[in-house]
This record gives structure tokens, C-alpha cells and sequence, in this order.
């Protein structure tokens, strides 16, 4: 089997992404509003980076529903 050579790396950077500028109004609820804040992280962030963000914002906002089930 023949070897084959890995992928050569680049320094060329990537695409530039830009913010996208989306106010966050607070909802007045400290657990939605501490979970939808996590969303500025992704401004300004490559698409592939979204998935891990939005996984722990629909957790945190999650949480926060099941606890008010409780009260």
C-alpha cells in the first residue's frame, strides 16, 4: 500500500467573518438572560464553532424551564 503524505497546513487565514450585530434584550429572567448572553460568544466566530455554543445555551435555557416546573 503506497504511503501517502498528510494534507499540507497554510498560514493563510480563513474567511473573515463578521459580526452579525444582534441585540440581546434582556428578558428579565436571570437564568434565560445569563443562558441567551452565551449567544454574544458566536459574534464574529466561523459557523463550525456555533454547534458547542448553541448545545449549552438550549441546556442552560433547558435547566432553567425544568426548574421552574418545580417551583
Amino acid at each position: 500500500m503506497p504511503e501517502t503524505s498528510p494534507m499540507p497546513e497554510t498560514s493563510e487565514p480563513g474567511p473573515q467573518v463578521e459580526p452579525l450585530g444582534v441585540e440581546l434584550l434582556p428578558t428579565g429572567h436571570p437564568g434565560v438572560d445569563t443562558g441567551l448572553a452565551r449567544l454574544e460568544a458566536l459574534d464574529g466566530v466561523p459557523a463550525e464553532a456555533h454547534v458547542a455554543v448553541y448545545e449549552d445555551v438550549h441546556q442552560r435555557l433547558a435547566d432553567t424551564l425544568a426548574a421552574l416546573d418545580q417551583e
